[in-house]
């Protein structure tokens, strides 16, 4: 079957298991997930849909998102929206039908980790994830031109290389503005517009605190304050201007308004923040690398579960707009080397539990790569345990790469997104290539055979390995695909 025709297969499959285009209020996707607003959640068959084989899991969260894995869920978009188009200009639903859904709608719909700071957070998040393909790409031809140019190799064309990969962190401020304007419900391009000032040539004439100011001070974390300040004088606007002049009046205030606040306050206090996250982290790796390392490897799987780990994405990006690439996530990446590790260490001590093994190993692939969320809900936290053990590989592997960078031998990624294997085409460091790549990857072995130890040792009671051999022989029908957290 062709690519595209399979895509469209697929997008034709799920479809009708939600509900039809009719029951879908947006349509978005991230990284691995197609994201789906529902009217109607009863009317999904969950069970029909994470048996598909192209669906990976399915996550409840305050959209509806079904797991594709990265590559497939960007083309399967395009044909489940065509699709959809095609299905809602048929004829519309007879009114016994819309009244039956209408008494039905938002009934069983559940908020699930609806607190006020987690929202928050996937607000944040829904800025930073449109932003990662694009970082992803730039980062990847960075290396590669940092590689030509340390070897020597094609020197006319390196520059047209350093362009390409640094145009796009040039402007990211514009992006994360845009972003954040369409998330907190104001005009995109207003955002965009103030967040601009940021990266203006010609701030630097402007003296503010007695100080001159530089061209993209306050980075991101600016251009997010701006943006946000921009939705809110853009919202007292239309709430007070008339109508008659709201279409010369509204755009003008908001963006006089909200760029003097940013050019007299936002890029200098953003810049003071954005600094002291650049010195905290470095300090922290210089002075307490190794326990650092440790924490930040063995907490993360809990953040992920938590939904926590998204108050980190600023965090990343502000590190590799001012120094070029982040030091925490080859750390925190180890979290998924100690899950690899656990899950062998798993498939060896379950030898008569076909459901599992067979769950392990479709999911391992995807685990080594670092989407390590099939493993978590499909292995370790169902066994209790193990899951306790993943996360001591996972320190294990933070601690080896942070008493490197306390000995002087920094390890970053030039963009966010891939951990595993998958991040080592964006590995940079302080000391060159091969010694950045010779300690990640001494990291990833650490922390798989700590993981693996500490699992296939300290990870099950007597009874537990009795009752986990007791499951299902492998001839039986294998366990449901594995959920995923709320990210991504």
């Amino acid at each position: 079957m062709a690519p595209e025709n399979k895509n469209r297969a697929t997008a034709a499959a799920i479809l009708p298991l939600v509900g039809g285009a009719r029951n879908i209020d947006s349509i978005a996707h991230c990284m691995t997930r197609l994201r789906l607003g529902l009217k109607d959640r009863t009317l999904v068959q969950d069970e029909a849909l994470k048996a598909l084989p192209a669906v990976l899991g399915v996550v409840e969260d305050d959209t509806y998102q079904i797991v594709l894995g990265p590559g497939t869920v960007a083309r399967v978009a395009p044909e489940f929206e065509a699709l959809m188009a095609e299905e809602t200009s048929q004829p519309p639903l007879t009114a016994a039908e819309l009244a039956h859904r209408g008494a039905e709608l938002k009934a069983a719909r559940k908020q699930r980790n609806a607190t006020p700071f987690k929202l928050f957070l996937r607000r944040i998040a829904n800025i930073f994830v449109p932003l990662i393909p694009a970082l992803i790409g730039c980062g990847i031809i960075a290396g590669l031109n940092g590689l030509l140019v340390n070897l020597g190799r094609l020197t006319g064309v390196t520059p047209a290389l350093a362009a390409i990969a640094s145009g796009f962190m040039a402007l990211i401020a514009v992006f994360v503005g845009f972003n954040t304007a369409k998330e907190f419900g104001g005009t995109p391009i207003l955002g965009g517009a103030v967040a601009s000032i940021i990266v203006f040539a010609g701030v630097a004439k402007i003296t503010v605190f007695g100080q001159t100011l530089a061209p993209g001070q306050g980075g991101v974390l600016g251009a997010l304050g701006a943006a946000l300040l921009a939705v809110y004088v853009e919202r007292w606007c239309r709430h007070w201007v008339p109508e008659a002049l709201d279409v010369l009046i509204t755009p003008t205030l908001t963006v006089l308004l909200s760029g003097l606040v940013t050019l007299y306050g936002l890029m200098f206090l953003a810049g003071e923040v954005s600094t002291g996250i650049g010195h905290g982290a470095n300090w922290l790796l210089d002075n307490t690398g190794a326990f650092a390392g440790l924490v930040l490897g063995g907490l993360f799987l809990p953040l992920v579960m938590l939904g926590l780990h998204q108050a980190l994405i600023p965090i990343h990006t502000t590190l590799i707009e001012q120094q070029g690439y982040t030091v925490l996530l080859p750390i925190l990446a180890m979290a998924g080397a100690g899950q690899v590790g656990c899950a062998v260490a798993v498939y060896l001590r379950a030898r008569r539990n076909g459901s599992l093994r067979n769950t392990i190993k479709s999911a391992l692939p995807a685990g080594l790569l670092g989407v390590g969320e099939p493993l978590i809900y499909g292995v370790s936290l169902p066994l209790g345990r193990p899951f306790v053990t993943a996360c001591v590989g996972g320190a294990a592997g933070g601690a080896f790469v942070g008493l490197f960078s306390m000995l002087g031998d920094k390890v970053g990624s030039t963009a966010i997104g891939p951990s595993g294997w998958a991040l080592f085409p964006l590995l940079q460091g302080n000391h060159g290539l091969g010694t950045t790549v010779a300690i990640y990857a001494g990291g990833l072995l650490t922390g798989y055979v700590v993981g693996f130890l500490a699992t296939y040792y300290f990870g099950f009671t007597r009874q537990s390995l009795t009752d986990l051999n007791a499951s299902p022989s492998p001839t039986e029908p294998a366990a449901p695909k594995p959920m995923e957290p709320a990210h991504s």
